[in-house]
């Protein structure tokens, strides 16, 4: 057995009504000025409200930063960090979905350590613990709540990029599946396909281990169980709770394990054409699979059968197959677009997109096979 690492939240609450534990976590974080960090659409979902209710007993200040938008820019930490300065705040609760999330994580470690954002895109380059968070998530998908990792949107190089480092782990993540039924059933499905996405790639990474392996497995099982209902009556609680926890298992394991090339793959759609992160790599999920198949064929035949799928008496090529053709029914059942034209991508734009991928090399190092940024294009090419 490889020698691994396996990182994840101070302390991790699950289960519904779960929410109801936030103040006694503030306290013991020794909290005095608390700021909410959020979304304006969530702002009128009158979950904050419920975030702040639940705060009370702390007796603290509370303030709100609700200035988070979809694929967070660089400027967003910086107006955040901006915000818990002026405030004196010394405890963030993040609330919303990955983007709510990411701001917090970076802002936080601005707090305590000198430059700007910039300063720290990269791994292992934030020489101080930041600020504390907490972290409560109203979407189930980006597992963010349990990773060391803040992702950005680079403007000026219309690509993602990534700071890393255990410092932005939360102190605290609660995941109470009560707060995701507010979720419109597309946000639903992209989310939900985003945890899916998490555990496929943490599986098959170079990086897996025993640990991520039973993880990942157990999040592509429930999400292949539940995601459907999930979407279809978003009222159904249960499949709500199995897809909060599916995405916390898949959040824990991509975090050690790593993700690959879906993901480097679809941070130019996201910079350049604002296409949603879930959505993005579910729709790249299937051809980026069947690029990884010789990397890893026998892995596949054990997430097909985590998927439901019968096939047990088939060879390992034809299980894999069987696999690809299960996500691509159930991306099609909830209504996830199937191809790049559908998305407003156009065919100019791959090359350019090619060599943005190509540059993302800390998540193609965790691929089982090796790309080059000819390879990466003709991926493009067959999503369209």
């Amino acid at each position: 057995m490889k020698v691994s690492c396996f990182w994840t939240s101070g302390t991790i609450i699950t289960g519904r009504g779960s929410l109801a534990r936030i103040a006694d976590e503030a306290k013991s974080l020794g909290a005095t000025k608390i700021l909410i960090v959020t979304d304006p659409v969530l702002l009128k979902t009158g979950l904050i409200e419920r975030v702040m209710e639940a705060l009370a007993p702390t007796g603290l200040g509370i303030g709100i930063f609700s200035e988070v938008e979809p694929e967070p820019r660089l400027q967003i930490v910086t107006k955040c960090q901006q915000a818990i300065k002026e405030g004196g705040y010394d405890l963030i609760v993040a609330v919303g979905g990955g983007s709510s999330m990411d701001v917090s994580k970076a802002a936080s470690i601005l707090m305590t350590n000198p430059g700007t954002v910039n300063d720290y895109l990269g791994v292992n380059l934030v020489p101080n613990p930041g600020t504390p968070v907490i972290a409560v998530p109203t979407t189930a998908g980006t597992g963010s709540e349990v990773t060391p990792i803040a992702i950005l949107s680079d403007v000026e190089e219309q690509l993602k990029k990534g700071v890393v480092s255990p410092y932005l782990l939360p102190k605290a993540a609660i995941v109470d599946p009560e707060l995701t039924l507010t979720m419109p059933p597309h946000i639903t499905a992209a989310t939900g396909m985003d945890a899916l996405t998490h555990a496929v790639e943490a599986y098959i990474s170079v990086n897996a281990t025993p640990i991520t392996d039973i993880l990942a497995l157990e999040a592509i099982r429930l999400i292949a169980l539940n995601l459907r209902t999930a979407v279809a009556n978003g009222q159904d609680i249960e499949a709500r709770s199995n897809m909060s926890m599916a995405s916390l298992l898949a959040g824990i394991a991509f975090a050690n394990a790593g993700v690959g090339a879906v993901h480097a793959l679809a941070y130019p759609l996201g910079a350049q054409f604002h296409v949603p992160h879930g959505v993005a790599n579910a729709v790249l999920l299937p051809y980026v699979m069947e690029w990884n198949l010789l990397g890893a064929l026998s892995r596949f035949k054990t997430m097909a059968l985590a998927m439901g799928e019968r096939v047990e008496d088939l060879s390992d090529r034809m299980a894999a197959d069987k696999f690809n053709e299960a996500i691509k029914q159930l991306a099609a059942d909830i209504r996830i677009p199937l191809h790049l034209r559908e998305l407003g991508v156009t065919a100019e734009s791959v090359p350019g997109m090619a060599e943005g991928a190509a540059k993302v090399t800390r998540l193609l190092a965790n691929n089982p096979r090796i790309l080059t940024v000819d390879d990466i294009r003709e991926i493009y090419e067959r999503a369209f």
